[in-house]
């Protein structure tokens, strides 16, 4: 049965906003001064109906539906540099035609065993986890050039708003449960959620530079953490995520 954890009464956040080029930039500070961070192969309990840390599934229990044409491209070619001791999975997706399958009118990574194909489990010569992801460090590439966008820019949501004077207002902020729409309503868990995922050495807008500068740009990163880092001498809300007890995972 399904953890329903909605957020408290008081998700209160603040928000910074400034004008640079033309546009406009609103990010949430209580997102982005956070430690939050990934706790993949460290306690993280995946999002699946049942708690299952020692799966080591993560958010990858579903495959990754692609944002577009080139998006798919470029993982398609990423997909082509793995060998069999970097891809536990290799074997398989070749022998079914693939690691991307068509699925209605969307494309998406192929799942197998419970989860994306991409994903390297517990035992693996080469190591758990996504085996794109992995080859990419290993190669001192940038991951973001090898991932699906989704899996890369999740838990980092950047939204946009056109007025009707033709100005862009883009929106920087945590992605929350309801953006998966129903099905966020089946996850037994998820991360920005819960306090444990909260335990990182470094608040997010450093821990995510890199998803963040590739989301809004340098000049708008390097102006954010400008406003940021100008405020370090004021007290800023914490997450509100940190006040609420961990959800049970018994």
């Amino acid at each position: 049965m399904a953890l329903k954890h909605p957020m408290p009464d008081d998700d209160v956040h603040e928000w910074l906003s400034f004008d640079l080029d033309g546009s406009t930039y609103q990010v949430d500070v209580t997102w982005l001064l956070s430690n939050w961070t990934c706790i993949y192969g460290a306690g993280c309990p995946g999002i699946g109906t049942t708690p299952a840390v020692d799966d080591e599934v993560g958010c990858c229990i579903h495959g990754a539906h692609f944002a577009d044409k080139a998006d798919r491209k470029r993982t398609a070619e990423a997909i082509e540099r793995l060998g069999a001791d970097e891809w536990q999975f290799k074997p398989v997706a070749d022998q079914k035609g693939g690691a991307i399958v068509k699925s209605g009118d969307d494309w998406m990574t192929r799942t197998h065993k419970g989860a994306c194909i991409m994903l390297n489990r517990p035992g693996f010569a080469g190591g758990a986890g996504c085996a794109l992801h992995s080859a990419a460090v290993r190669r001192g590439e940038k991951f973001l050039d090898w991932k699906p966008e989704v899996c890369w820019q999740v838990p980092m949501r950047l939204d946009y708003h056109e007025d009707d004077n033709d100005h862009m207002t883009y929106i920087l902020r945590e992605w929350k449960r309801r953006d998966w729409g129903d099905g966020g309503d089946d996850f037994h868990w998820w991360c920005t959620d819960d306090p444990r995922a909260f335990c990182g050495e470094r608040p997010v807008y450093q821990y995510s530079r890199d998803e963040i500068v590739e989301l809004i740009g340098q000049p708008a990163y390097d102006r954010m953490v400008e406003l940021l880092e100008a405020r370090t001498s004021e007290v800023w809300l914490p997450h509100p995520s940190l006040k609420r007890p961990a959800a049970k995972l018994d």
